[in-house]
């Protein structure tokens, strides 16, 4: 079983000049996913998370869309998206390396207080999608390898992961309500919440206009220009992250596609993958490190 403690630094540390992913869970804290890439090929669709992904890019350069603006993050810059955000990204170039933490929003409250001293008021909000900072990037790669070395102790780990997101928080975080995409009432949060209620059914156009009290253009319209993508695309992020929860808890892939309405294994496998950049098998951890840390790759 491949060590996920390996380093993915450069362009050429991929075998063949492919796609390169490691996976694995730190359940110690909050259930941290991490991740690390080589993606020359990989695009990733509109999606959104329920954690905060904070991505630091090693060599190459990343694209993305995030609040409507295009960016690109180069070495020793990180992504940042922040939970429910619309986001996707792509190799621009050649391609691009990064490694990545989806911290929750309970572990980055917790880190907040500790650093602080004091309860987070609001929600912490990072308000740059792209963040110069070669030193920090740099703490991050440091702090995966630490979390995935065995002979590393809890308490190297934990103050690693203290500092790093102390320093994360205090450099570059703030406090507040995010931007909202949309109305917080009226008829297309009547759609969302709709949606998000029975996103494991077949929902039509017809029946989600009903329950939004609008005829269906006017819908589609609307719900694209304020949510940034339409209701078909928004029910299906919504299945992903019920499947990312599911999976997370340990279900199968087979029970997950059935339980979000997903047609098949099939379906849910190029769902998941084009989101997360690893597939519902590798999310899942099906092999646990000496160390009892979930773990999967992927070449």
């Amino acid at each position: 079983m491949p060590s996920h403690s390996t380093a993915f630094t450069t362009l050429e540390d991929a075998a063949e000049r492919g796609d390169a992913v490691r996976f694995w869970r730190e359940q110690r804290y909050d259930g941290l996913e991490c991740l690390s890439a080589i993606f020359r090929r990989h695009r990733y669709v509109p999606h959104t998370h329920e954690t905060y992904a904070i991505a630091a890019v090693l060599d190459g350069c990343e694209a993305f869309s995030h609040r409507g603006v295009r960016h690109y993050a180069s070495p020793g810059s990180f992504a940042m998206v922040c939970p429910d955000e619309l986001h996707d990204g792509e190799p621009a170039g050649e391609g691009f390396v990064y490694r990545v933490l989806y911290p929750t929003v309970d572990l980055m409250r917790s880190v907040a207080e500790d650093t602080f001293g004091r309860p987070a008021a609001g929600t912490l909000w990072f308000d740059r999608s792209v963040i110069e900072d070669p030193a920090l990037a740099a703490d991050l790669v440091k702090l995966q390898i630490a979390l995935g070395d065995p002979a590393v102790t809890l308490l190297e780990r934990d103050a690693r992961l203290s500092r790093f997101f102390s320093i994360l928080l205090g450099r570059w975080g703030g406090h507040g309500e995010p931007i909202r995409l949309g109305d917080e009432s009226g008829p297309l949060a009547k759609a969302r919440a709709y949606l998000d209620q029975h996103f494991e059914r077949d929902v039509g156009l017809d029946e989600l206009a009903v329950v939004a009290g609008l005829n269906r253009s006017h819908l589609v319209r609307s719900f694209r220009k304020a949510m940034g993508t339409t209701p078909h695309a928004y029910l299906i992020d919504r299945r992903y992250r019920a499947a990312r929860r599911l999976l997370a808890a340990g279900e199968g892939p087979a029970e997950v596609a059935a339980a979000c309405g997903f047609c098949d294994q099939s379906h849910l496998n190029r769902v998941f993958k084009a989101r997360m950049g690893v597939t519902p098998g590798a999310f899942r951890g099906d092999g646990v490190s000496a160390s009892g840390r979930q773990m999967s790759a992927m070449g």
